[in-house]
């Protein structure tokens, strides 16, 4: 018999994440949503899975790699909430989070 938990954190998606989630090919995005939400979303604590990103501007973000996806989230702990800021391809996200 196999249990579900609920979700401990909400997912939300800014516009501009929207967008770009919708640029990605339908498997490589159905994969990141199943991804963000049967394996990170019910967690206790998200940022055991991911990486912290580097660096003054981009210190309070989170990556996670979902095959040739990347997700980039900023964890917010009193809503209970993962918002997704950034969703994409490496080659195109590198560049959009260097400008």
């Amino acid at each position: 018999m196999t249990c579900c938990r609920a979700p401990v954190c909400r997912i939300e998606f800014e516009r501009s994440a929207e967008r770009e989630l919708a640029r990605v090919d339908h498997a490589a995005a159905q994969r990141s949503l199943s991804f963000l939400r049967d394996r990170v979303s019910p967690l206790d604590d998200p940022r055991v899975i991911g990486e912290a990103l580097k660096g003054s501007r981009l210190g309070n973000f989170w990556k996670d790699r979902i095959g040739d996806v990347r997700v980039i989230a900023a964890i917010e702990e009193d809503a209970l909430c993962i918002l997704v800021i950034k969703i994409g391809y490496r080659r195109d996200l590198c560049r959009s989070l260097v400008r």
